[in-house]
């Protein structure tokens, strides 16, 4: 039996609610498929660089966590970015503005 998965937009809506009430500025730069959209998190350090995060599973032990994908020039992870929606029109992009790297990615509800 399958668990019971949030749609994308839910999921979304939540968690700029959660990075709202830290007082994290963070925006929906591409709205995807509501329903099973993939979503991918934008770390802006506003110092030039940037982080992308996608989340990963793991086939064999069925855990789930948010890995870097891109790291580095703003650029290049824009880059990244544009890559992936390419080859995936139905991707949702969320960027984070934190000097410190804040994404409460790691935080309970959102780690797994």
């Amino acid at each position: 039996m399958t668990e019971p998965r949030l749609t994308a937009d839910f999921w979304v809506r939540a968690y700029l609610a959660r990075l709202g009430a830290a007082h994290i500025p963070a925006y929906v730069t591409a709205k995807g498929d509501p329903t099973a959209g993939a979503v991918l998190v934008k770390l802006a350090t506003l110092d030039g660089n940037g982080r992308l995060y996608q989340r990963s599973f793991d086939l064999m032990t069925g855990a789930r966590a948010w890995v870097v994908l891109a790291e580095g020039p703003e650029t290049e992870v824009d880059a990244a970015i544009a890559r992936q929606r390419r080859t995936d029109p139905d991707l949702w992009v969320i960027e984070i503005e934190s000097r410190e790297g804040r994404t409460l990615l790691d935080e309970d509800g959102l780690a797994d």
